[in-house]
C-alpha cells in the first residue's frame, strides 16, 4: 500500500471541508494571482473571515501568499491535492473490486435461475 502522511494529508482534507475554501480554491483556480480584497469581494463574510479561511488554506499549502507594498496576492498550489487524489484513488480501486465481485455473483445467480 502507497504510504501516506498523515498530517499532510488531513491538513489538505481538513481545508477542503469547508465550503468557502473550496469556493475560494475555485476562485484562484480561475483568476490565479488575486489580492486577498479582490478575492473576498463575491463572499457575504468579513474580510478577516476571508483571511482565517485563507490562513486555513497556506497551512494546508493550497495556497501561496505574496505581499508586494502593501498588497497581499494569492495563487493556487494544487500539489497538496495530489497526495489526497493518491489516498482516494486507492480506495476508489478497492471499492471497484468489490463491485466487480458482487456484479460477478449476480450474475452467475442470474445465469443459475435462468
Amino acid at each position: 500500500m502507497v504510504k501516506f502522511q498523515a498530517a499532510q494529508l488531513d491538513r489538505t482534507f481538513s481545508a477542503l471541508a469547508d465550503p468557502t475554501r473550496r469556493a475560494l480554491l475555485a476562485r484562484l483556480e480561475r483568476e490565479d494571482g488575486l489580492s486577498v480584497s479582490e478575492l473576498a469581494k463575491p463572499f457575504p463574510v468579513s474580510l478577516p473571515a476571508i483571511m482565517k479561511h485563507l490562513d486555513v488554506l497556506s497551512d494546508a499549502g493550497l495556497v501561496e501568499r505574496t505581499k508586494t507594498g502593501r498588497t497581499v496576492s494569492c495563487r493556487l498550489n494544487a500539489e497538496p491535492m495530489e497526495e489526497a487524489m493518491g489516498w482516494l484513488a486507492h480506495y476508489q480501486r478497492f471499492w471497484t473490486q468489490r463491485l466487480d465481485a458482487l456484479e460477478a455473483l449476480l450474475e452467475a445467480r442470474r445465469k443459475g435461475e435462468g
